[in-house]
């Protein structure tokens, strides 16, 4: 009983070690972009031209930078719960959309591939700099951190995004592009 207790204890310990740090930076869109296939490795500077690799299934494709708006998005925790404001956003293809984590972190923005016509899930997944698996973009640790996704070479469609921490909670956006 007393190893169990002990195993119990380790595993917490390793559990929360791994779970902490985080990117401190106040943008990660101002961070090196980086995504990873079997096939290659490419590394550019975010906002750049590189070609963004994406799994051998969805192709390939370059991230295209913002050519519209910006629209913020807040990522909220608090007593009335976890959210997106707006939980819905109508943008023009071309457009930004900038995660500001208000409260309640950490907070991410991904999008489940299956819900994701196989036709735009490259560009997507290219114009999300930093992402931790496809689709997914990095976890906001701190107030006020922000992700911005472009929009740039998305066809108009509705896109249902949510925050991976929170899921289970509700913490879902729906994206209409026209």
């Amino acid at each position: 009983m007393r190893f169990f207790g002990f195993t119990a204890f380790a595993a917490g310990a390793l559990m929360l070690g791994a779970c902490g740090g985080g990117n401190k930076n106040a943008d990660t869109t101002a961070a090196a972009a980086t995504t990873t296939t079997a096939e290659s490795t490419t590394t550019a500077p975010a906002g750049g031209t590189a070609a963004a690799a994406a799994t051998p299934a969805t192709g390939t494709a370059t991230a295209a930078p913002v050519t519209g708006t910006v629209h913020e998005i807040k990522m909220i925790g608090d007593e009335k719960g976890y959210r997106f404001e707006p939980a819905s956003v109508t943008i023009k293809a071309g457009d930004g959309l900038k995660f500001t984590n208000v409260s309640g972190g950490p907070h991410n923005i991904a999008f489940d591939p299956s819900q994701i016509p196989a036709d735009v899930q490259a560009q997507l997944n290219a114009n999300m700099p930093n992402t931790t698996s496809p689709l997914t973009g990095p976890l906001l640790t701190q107030p006020n951190e922000t992700y911005t996704i472009s929009f740039a070479n998305i066809k108009p469609g509705t896109y249902e995004g949510h925050c991976v921490p929170h899921l289970a909670l509700g913490m879902k956006i729906s994206i209409t592009v026209q």
